[in-house]
């Protein structure tokens, strides 16, 4: 009985609950579902992110020198934080795994034939880019097209 239990929530494991994302590329570039978020994004540095309402913070990093922050551009001009980079957020809807080969490449790629810049956060369920927010829709069609490589 007790080996029965273990093999049913091993199979539950592998197959339902701890599923970590897609990890071949190919699957991963025809499903990329890029959706842009709504509003303008900064990168804002902070010596401690206590300082900022957690539920203002999109992202941080806690770097040797301060605190990296991404946060809404109304919440850093109410909160009087410096920024010198207005961006746009787009959300690759792709559940891809953290261990997946090649997806940044693929599309950092795209996006510099269009000469964009990107910044990649990659976090559990999905990646994330943050781009110049005058390349928001150009990005979008890099993005879209690149299921067509």
């Amino acid at each position: 009985m007790k080996k029965e239990k273990l093999k049913i929530l091993n199979n539950f494991v592998q197959n339902n609950m701890f599923m970590s994302g897609e990890t071949n590329l190919k699957t991963i570039l025809q499903t990329l579902s890029p959706i842009l978020n709504d509003g303008e994004f900064v990168y804002c540095t902070v010596p401690d992110f206590d300082l900022v309402p957690v539920q203002q913070i999109i992202f941080m990093f806690r770097e040797n020198e301060e605190v990296t922050i991404v946060l809404r551009k109304e919440d850093a001009l109410q909160l009087n934080l410096t920024f010198s980079y207005i961006a746009a957020w787009i959300t690759l809807e792709v559940n891809s795994s953290l261990s997946a080969v090649g997806l940044t490449a693929a599309f950092s790629q795209a996006l510099s034939k269009e000469g964009i810049s990107c910044n990649v956060v990659a976090a559990f369920h999905h990646d994330h880019i943050f781009v110049d927010v005058t390349d928001r829709e150009k990005a979008m069609i890099a993005l879209q097209n690149l299921h067509l490589q």
